[in-house]
């Protein structure tokens, strides 16, 4: 049976390469000079998506791969997830998600200075509002990521073929991404957006300007909301 340590080991692990991947794209999308310049918005969401899917592949076996504080949260309050492991999971998704965000920078390192838009450097980092309206923002991201924990539970209850599981949950993060994901960048993760944003605050980015912290309590709370709601809803309907 793994040890907490290399539970917590797997979730900075995977939680780092989803990161890195997922920002990854966004880089490359939003970069002067990167060879995926204006790759566009399902290139963005199919990458994070399978991002995911490796993440899970990576962390799965040993700590189920959760790379989420607010869905680790949520397991807990339904008595899926023991309380004791709660604060060194969150602990390694947190630093994960900022590990991951560093390499990002590193991989793109030629690219900031030529990129003139701070708030495109931003968004390869963390999430930001299309429209700036607390109410609406909050209940968007706690609406998906509601339907993240509520529809990965789900799929957790149906026999599947061995190794199918993960692919579900890839596509869940996917159709989130394209459906519910335009509001508020789809942050659905409070590691995914507080490490990087915490990353790009401390690095030596290029031409970058402020990290955004007023808006940054938002994909922390309205996640945690969302995934604790989704997790008693499931359990509600499945017992």
């Amino acid at each position: 049976m793994p040890t907490p340590m290399s539970q917590y080991l797997s979730e900075f692990v995977a939680t780092g390469i989803l990161i890195l991947l997922g920002n990854g794209v966004v880089a490359g999308a939003l970069l002067n000079r990167s060879k995926a310049q204006g790759a566009g918005w399902g290139v963005i969401t199919a990458a994070w998506g399978l991002a995911v899917l490796i993440g899970i592949f990576i962390a799965g076996p040993t700590s189920g791969a959760i790379m989420n504080p607010a869905l680790t949260l949520a397991l807990a309050a339904i008595g899926k997830l023991s309380w004791s492991l709660v604060p060194g999971f969150v602990a390694a998704q947190l630093a994960g998600a900022f590990a991951g965000a560093v390499l990002v920078w590193l991989s793109y390192l030629a690219h900031w200075r030529l990129s003139d838009d701070p708030a495109a450097k931003l968004a390869i980092f963390c999430t930001a509002p299309a429209v700036r309206d607390t109410r609406a923002n909050l209940l968007t991201e706690a609406i998906g990521t509601f339907v993240l924990t509520f529809a990965a539970l789900a799929i957790g209850a149906n026999t599947l073929s061995p190794g199918l599981g993960p692919f579900g949950v890839g596509l869940l993060v996917v159709v989130i991404g394209m459906s519910l994901g335009g509001p508020t960048g789809y942050a659905i993760n409070p590691a995914r957006d507080l490490g990087p944003r915490l990353a790009h605050a401390l690095l030596p980015i290029a031409g970058k300007g402020g990290s955004d912290w007023g808006y940054a309590w938002v994909p922390v709370v309205a996640p945690i909301a969302g995934a604790v709601l989704g997790a008693f809803a499931f359990q509600a309907v499945y017992g």
